[in-house]
């Protein structure tokens, strides 16, 4: 693994913002792992573990708004690269114990830059899904701790994130 840059990449030599030229980067496969939280009431969990909840199958909808999340970042996040990415799994775990559910999203693409981005997305995407299939109950729900869990390729290698 190499080192850390120790400038921040989106910005030139005179401070202005720009996209990071990739173009003579190596196609490696590249795979991201997010995770985030949303807690909740317990009433509230209870609705979305059950599949009753009014708006229907809140983590059903909620994983293809995941999805979905991952293939527009570049729309969304303004020096993104569009990517082709190649695979989105989403998965939700539901924590009673402590009134939350958690999102893993892992996104994957062979290309030039990696795909931390498009999993972050991923999760917020899928969270707050999660929060507006349920605010008509619970407005009181919070998103939390979303963040990069691992990434695997490129010139820079793997990483796990130390929490």
């Amino acid at each position: 693994m190499t080192e850390q840059p120790d400038t921040l990449t989106h910005f030139d030599a005179a401070g202005q913002a720009h996209m990071v030229d990739v173009g003579a980067k190596a196609d490696t496969h590249r795979v991201a792992v997010a995770r985030g939280t949303i807690r909740m009431k317990p009433e509230t969990l209870e609705l979305v573990r059950s599949g009753t909840a009014k708006k229907g199958d809140v983590l059903g909808v909620a994983r293809i708004a995941a999805i979905m999340g991952a293939k527009r970042t570049s729309d969304l996040v303004p020096l993104c690269h569009p990517l082709a990415i190649t695979r989105v799994a989403v998965d939700f775990e539901i924590d009673e114990a402590n009134s939350s559910v958690h999102c893993r999203a892992q996104v994957e693409t062979l290309g030039k830059t990696g795909v931390e981005m498009e999993a972050l997305t991923a999760v917020q995407v899928g969270l707050l899904t999660v929060y507006d299939m349920c605010k008509a109950v619970d407005r009181g729900m919070v998103m939390t701790n979303v963040h990069v869990q691992e990434k695997h390729g490129g010139k820079s290698g793997d990483w796990t994130a130390a929490l």
